[in-house]
This record gives C-alpha cells, sequence and structure tokens, in this order.
C-alpha cells in the first residue's frame, strides 16, 4: 500500500531529523504528525486528478452528487493535514481528521465488497481496510489529541476501535 509507504517513510525521515536536533520533530507525536500530514496530502491528489472518477465509483449508492464529495473530502484532507502540524489546530484537526476517516469507511468497504479497482487495481480488502482505518485514527488520535505517550492504552484503543468496527458476525 503506497498510503502506508508515505505515512513511514514521512515519520522516519521526521524522527532522523529529530535526531538530528531539529527541535520540532524530536518526539515521536511530532514525528507521526509529519508522517499523517504527508500521508493525507499524498493521498489528497487522487482527488483532484484522474482517480477521482474511480473515487466517485467508490462511494456507497443513496450519497448524492458522488464527485463534489470527492472534492470535498480532498480538501478535507489537505486542511486536516495543514492544522495537524500548527498547534493552535492541532486538537480540533485531529479530531476532525478522525471523523473524515470514519466518515469515509463506508466508501472504502463499499468498494471493497463491489470489487471495485483503483487506478487499475483491486482496492484493498474489507480486513485490511478496517485495520489502516484503526492505525489512523490511534495514530491520529494519540499525536494530534493526546499529550502523553501511552503505548498501551493506545494499543487498547485500537483494539475496541478495531471490534467495533468490525461489528457482530
Amino acid at each position: 500500500m503506497a498510503v502506508l509507504s508515505v505515512l513511514v517513510a514521512a515519520l522516519v525521515l521526521a524522527r532522523v531529523a529529530g535526531a538530528l536536533g531539529v527541535r520540532a520533530l524530536d518526539s515521536w507525536p511530532a514525528a507521526i504528525r509529519v508522517g499523517l500530514a504527508a500521508m493525507l496530502l499524498f493521498t489528497s491528489m487522487a482527488h483532484f486528478n484522474a482517480l477521482r472518477h474511480d473515487l466517485a465509483r467508490m462511494i456507497p449508492p443513496g450519497v448524492p452528487n458522488p464527485m463534489a464529495m470527492v472534492y470535498f473530502t480532498g480538501l478535507c484532507e489537505i486542511a486536516g493535514a495543514i492544522g495537524l502540524l500548527a498547534p493552535r489546530t492541532r486538537r480540533a484537526a485531529a479530531w476532525a481528521l478522525i471523523a473524515l476517516f470514519l466518515a469515509i469507511l463506508p466508501a472504502n468497504l463499499h468498494a471493497a465488497r463491489a470489487g471495485l479497482t483503483l487506478a487499475g487495481n483491486p482496492v484493498t480488502p474489507e480486513g485490511k481496510r478496517i485495520a489502516v482505518q484503526v492505525l489512523f485514527i490511534v495514530l491520529t488520535w494519540w499525536a494530534g489529541v493526546r499529550h502523553a505517550s501511552s503505548p498501551v492504552r493506545s494499543l487498547a484503543v485500537a483494539l475496541v476501535l478495531s471490534a467495533a468496527l468490525d461489528g457482530p458476525r
């Protein structure tokens, strides 16, 4: 998944910069915010290029004006990326991004269930998509909302969100 590669690469580069003395990047939450911002800017590009048509097909039936939703969510990703990096807007942006990740999950699940493609490739399978969305939510919450780090608590939140999103079988 290219999205995860962008997230990890930006996160690692931010941590290296922090280790080399860039004070703004000398913590894991700061590096994760940079990784998330890079990932969001990367994914937002698809909302405004030729892939936007594939994204519009991913939107579940019944949602009016799919192309407008594609543009809107792309703008939300850009605003969220910028907001996540600005200390004054970090918390609000993180909560808004969490809401966005939850709001776009039905489109991603619809695409997986319908066997749709993105740029000619099959979309991420349902189980992996849920896991990735949970990861994005947990990272956003941990780096953007929560001040102190607690990997155990973050793992607990991930498990609860995963169970809630997976639902009863």
